[in-house]
């Protein structure tokens, strides 16, 4: 297919592998998938909106892509298991990556239970049930090979206040990526992943830097600039390929520098009780 920009890898770089996209159907999901299909790679979108991963299937399908979709709630262990069946009665995959993820601003205190599994049960739980099918199919078969790219966050490296579930989600497929780089390496299947700083999205700037807190802040990062969607892709291409196949168990940081400098959520400290309780009645549910 024709590249959509210029880009600094061979063409068919990614010939031959078939790469499942959890949360595929927005944000650098898409951006990610988009590269991917520029290199050669056949692509499986999923998520929880049917109408949303067939419409970013049919925009990538008319770049030349091979697309398919799966409906599916990884947060449910066994919707997860009916994909996965579904997807190797086609074709097994070769790469699988954990990008679907959910966050929001809030003081710990006040969370509910309810409140942080909403980011726990699709954040660690999900990626862990769709890392898990994957490993197992590709153990069970015999294969050699597979990669497992992890999509984190800087609070990895440097902690999170007031997005404390998701802080220790991320960190968790970190240990995950990390313990499985030794236990699944003897097979040939690599476990990577990427920790981007700030990339803004729509779901990201929705949840994480709403109105109420200003503008974004791209002079607190030392380039003075946010993250291009496209950079991420390209380093994601890179993990997945064949000429990263020595890299395994590692996380890469890709924030321009900003983990640091700060953690990116210091002006909430200084928030009024009123500015939390002005989030909270914006936030759908409270």
């Amino acid at each position: 297919m024709a590249a959509l920009h210029r880009t600094m890898f061979e063409p068919g770089l990614l010939r031959d592998q078939r790469i499942l996209v959890t949360g595929g159907g927005t944000g650098l999901g898409v951006a990610m998938a988009a590269r991917f299909a520029e290199l050669g790679a056949a692509l499986v979108l999923c998520g929880r909106r049917l109408p949303v991963l067939e419409a970013t299937a049919a925009r990538l399908r008319e770049n030349g892509a091979t697309v398919a979709v799966h409906g599916c709630d990884i947060r449910d262990p066994g919707a997860v298991a009916s994909m996965f069946d579904a997807l190797w009665a086609e074709a097994p995959l070769t790469v699988l990556v954990n990008n679907a993820a959910a966050n929001f601003i809030a003081q710990t205190e006040r969370l509910s239970a309810r409140a942080a599994d909403a980011v726990l049960a699709p954040t660690l739980h999900g990626a862990l049930y769709c890392t898990l099918e994957c490993g197992r199919r590709w153990i069970d078969a015999g294969r050699r090979g597979g990669v497992v790219l992890s999509i984190l966050s800087t609070s990895t490296l440097t902690g999170r206040a007031f997005t404390v579930p998701s802080a220790m989600a991320k960190s968790a497929l970190l240990a995950m990526t990390r313990s499985l780089a030794v236990e699944w390496g003897p097979h040939g299947i690599r476990t990577v992943a990427i920790a981007p700083g700030p990339f803004p999205t729509e779901g990201a700037t929705r949840q994480l830097n709403p109105a109420e807190r200003g503008a974004s802040r791209p002079a607190a990062n030392p380039l003075g600039r946010v993250g291009e969607p496209a950079e991420l892709a390209d380093l994601a291409s890179y993990l997945v390929s064949p000429r990263a196949g020595y890299v395994n168990g590692e996380m890469v940081t890709i924030d321009g520098g900003a983990h640091l400098r700060t953690s990116g959520v210091e002006d909430l400290l200084s928030w009024t009780p009123e500015q939390w309780a002005q989030l909270r009645a914006a936030r759908p549910g409270g």
